[in-house]
């Protein structure tokens, strides 16, 4: 589960539920729209934040993701995995 938090307020804005194992990490779309997230169920989950669902699911590695980061632009995701590879997905067409 991943939780969307207020800072000033500290109230609980949103929260983004879907893969089945611990996440390992989140990272913010530099537009700010969307969340991506890795996990050890070897999926990228990316996230609508204004509504709190999950716009796409990119699947690939064979093993724990570590760690997910946008490009500058918001059109690519790289992840790297357990699984020793490094992946670059196109968030449009997966």
């Amino acid at each position: 589960t991943i939780r969307v938090w207020e800072v000033a307020s500290g109230r609980e804005l949103k929260k983004l539920e879907g893969h089945a194992d611990e996440i390992r990490s989140v990272c913010w779309s530099p537009d700010g729209n969307l969340v991506a997230s890795g996990s050890r169920d070897k999926s990228i989950r990316v996230w609508e934040i204004a509504s709190g669902h999950e716009v796409k699911k990119l699947e690939g590695h064979s093993s724990s993701v570590r760690s997910v980061c946008w490009s500058s632009d918001s059109n690519l995701i790289a992840s790297g995995s357990w699984d020793t590879t490094i992946r670059v997905w196109d968030v449009a067409s997966g």
